[in-house]
């Protein structure tokens, strides 16, 4: 027992202290921000009505004639793909490019053509939430790895919380379990740490780890290689064949690989085609089958000359030639927002986020208190040391 605690107070106390210290801004944005981010696909639907429309009784437009309409409203911008949902949401043409960066999504009524509104994503507050989770704002370059690192050491807080947490005797378990609001500000504070922490710990976790899929390669492809997956976690993109044209010129690539997906999954939640980049591309097309995740989405590939499908290395391919771990590593985005329990599930990651990005504030105050404490005590020993040299000179 003294060898416990020689190695709590003198190892595991001071490391979370530190470590702490040392991430909690960080950790703070970070939590901060997944927190107002865990709903921002149902309150952008609630918002802005131009993501949907009425349903009619007419085949949607294909996707080259809603690429032409769209290139008129962002003639010098480079179109990336066409999205397709359901009967009543407006299709997006989306525009994007990595350097210069810009994003846009033009939304347009999949039966008429017409715009119903063309969005500047980059401008968007929930896109301005997400690069201050991704990157702090900063350049990804610089950001990222910051943010990999602080969620690392986030991880090895949240251990070490728990190791200090962990009662010493069934007598002082019952604090550990319940808020006391009817103490001091320091003791209700200390049990908003301790407790609410501890509640939180075991999702939050949940929710580093799966930070740190992204965050770091070697950690990705560990996760994936223990749990046995063999395929490539990088996407290369499939290579059409060189050389001449064999399709007619009377309908585009894209309408009859459009044409397809269709055919073959008529009840997907989203259908997207993204046009090829060059002349060598391969038209990338997915459909994903339920709306509010993303892991079961079947990815394919087409020869821009041939329609040929082409196979692809990596897990992003069919979804049925997805192994075990490659589902699992696909599902790393939904369980981090949590829609892959839906509705409980997001609000299980918004109030543990919420609760993650308390931690660094309470931790603070405690460690303060605990300071600022010391220091008076300090302060006031020189002076009970001369009050007991005038007693005893009294009483001598």
């Amino acid at each position: 027992m003294h060898v416990k605690n020689v190695i709590v107070s003198r190892i595991i106390r001071p490391v979370h202290l530190w470590l702490g210290l040392a991430s909690g801004l960080v950790v703070f944005v970070i939590s901060i921000t997944g927190c107002l981010y865990a709903f921002q696909e149902e309150i952008q639907n609630l918002t802005q009505p131009y993501r949907f429309v009425e349903p009619q009784q007419r085949a949607f437009m294909p996707p080259s004639a809603l690429k032409a309409i769209a290139e008129q409203q962002l003639p010098d911008k480079h179109l990336h793909a066409v999205m397709y949902g359901k009967k009543d949401q407006a299709a997006q043409v989306i525009f994007y490019q990595f350097e210069p960066t810009y994003y846009y999504i033009v939304y347009l009524n999949p039966y008429t053509g017409a715009v119903q509104g063309v969005k500047d994503v980059e401008a968007d507050f929930f896109r301005i939430v997400l690069m201050g989770h991704f990157y702090l704002w900063l350049p990804p370059a610089i950001g990222q790895p910051v943010v990999a690192s602080a969620t690392l050491i986030f991880l090895v807080m949240l251990i070490t919380g728990l190791v200090l947490w962990w009662p010493k005797n069934r007598h002082t378990a019952r604090q550990r379990f319940t808020l006391k609001w009817n103490a001091s500000w320091r003791r209700t504070n200390y049990d908003l740490h301790n407790v609410l922490g501890f509640y939180a710990t075991w999702v939050v976790i949940v929710l580093a780890l799966t930070g740190l899929v992204w965050g770091f390669q070697w950690f990705a492809g560990m996760v994936h290689q223990v749990a046995g997956g063999d395929k490539s976690l990088l996407y290369h993109e499939p290579v059409s064949a060189r050389g001449p044209v064999a399709l007619s010129a009377s309908e585009p690539a894209i309408d009859r690989v459009w044409q397809r997906m269709v055919r073959e999954y008529p009840q997907a939640a989203t259908i997207e085609v993204h046009t090829p980049e060059t002349d060598t591309s391969a038209i990338a097309a997915n459909a994903n089958p339920e709306a509010g995740t993303y892991w079961q989405t079947d990815y394919r590939y087409f020869d821009q000359h041939t329609l040929r499908e082409l196979p692809v290395a990596h897990i992003y391919g069919r979804f049925t030639e997805a192994g075990r771990a490659d589902k699992l590593i696909r599902m790393n985005y939904d369980i981090h927002t949590g829609a892959i329990l839906g509705l409980p599930g997001k609000l299980l990651a918004f109030f543990a986020s919420l609760i993650a990005a308390s931690l660094p504030i309470t931790g603070f105050l405690i460690w303060w208190g605990r300071r600022k404490k010391s220091s008076v005590s300090r302060r006031s020993a020189p002076a009970r040391k001369k009050t007991g040299k005038a007693n005893l000179q009294t009483a001598r």
